[in-house]
């Protein structure tokens, strides 16, 4: 889903602190900003790692609320955490690319003048991302998780597979033995699923993605649902550490006969698009897909 940009007066400069290229990233971006006549906030922690002189707030989420744009610094895995931690929030997130492959991360450090005087022009539309909501049922109270790109459902250090009994609306749809599960929604398909032979889904698309992982029969593949549907994995393996992970943070520690409900979750991420730029132009890029003569 796309929206009417809003004019664009409030910036929040988010970072990933482990970084050295967002230090001179970060003054760069603060310094365009103020100089186009616009406000600039960061968060403590941000400002005192890229030594600037600006007003803060107490964390994310109340950054977020006093800014109409979020500018992250660092790669996907800082993006997935800012959307975790302001979900549901209206505010907008424009991920700069300081890591490597980046499908989350819009732009690169040197592009930040030209894109910045287009988001001042309203040269920009808003994109609606669906977030996963994972829910271990029984618990009192219940353990809930979100994630951008993927929950998975997987073994912990040893090396022998477990078995995850899955349905969809409560329709039976298998029982696996592999070493985990991914339940990706379509942001998170050029993610982990991807890695673990999934399809590569639009984000536009509708639907979740459900991979396992190195499982056991090879007839085994991927699967996709509805992203309206719920989604039950129920674990069936004892004595060996099953865990569940959200965006690849460990979230709980899971036992025998517990069930993850998963389903789309009522918050979104609201990510920025700018003109010339679609899913499909990252694809080519990313992956360097040139095709062939014939």
């Amino acid at each position: 889903m796309k929206n009417t940009p809003p004019d664009i007066t409030t910036i929040g400069l988010v970072a990933n602190l482990e970084k050295r290229a967002c230090r001179g990233a970060l003054r760069k971006a603060a310094g365009l900003i103020l100089r186009s006549g616009r406000q600039v906030l960061t968060e403590p922690l941000t400002a005192a790692f890229a030594g600037l002189d600006i007003p803060t707030s107490a964390g994310i989420r109340s950054l977020a609320r006093r800014s109409q744009l979020l500018l992250v610094f660092g790669g996907d895995g800082t993006m997935l955490r800012v959307a975790r931690d302001i979900a549901g929030a209206a505010t907008p997130i424009l991920g700069v690319n300081t890591g490597r492959l980046g499908f989350l991360t819009a732009i690169q450090i040197h592009q930040l003048p030209e894109t910045l005087r287009k988001i001042w022009a309203g040269n920009f539309t808003i994109e609606s991302r669906p977030l996963i909501e994972a829910v271990r049922r029984d618990d009192r109270p219940p353990t809930s998780v979100r994630a951008l790109n993927e929950v998975v459902i997987g073994r912990g250090a040893h090396s022998r597979m477990i078995e995850l009994d899955v349905a969809v609306d409560a329709q039976k749809l298998i029982r696996y033995r592999c070493d985990g599960l991914i339940v990706a929604s379509p942001t998170g398909s050029t993610a982990y699923s991807l890695s673990a032979g999934g399809v590569i889904v639009s984000p536009e698309a509708e639907v979740f993605t459900l991979t396992p992982i190195c499982p056991h029969a090879l007839s085994n593949r991927s699967v996709i649902v509805s992203l309206n549907s719920i989604i039950e994995v129920r674990v069936l393996t004892e004595k060996l550490e099953t865990i569940l992970t959200a965006d690849g943070q460990v979230q709980a520690e899971l036992q025998v006969g517990d069930v993850i409900s998963l389903r789309r979750s009522r918050q979104r991420v609201r990510l920025i698009r700018l003109p010339g730029t679609s899913f499909f132009d990252t694809l080519r890029r990313k992956f360097k897909w040139t095709g062939s003569n014939v």
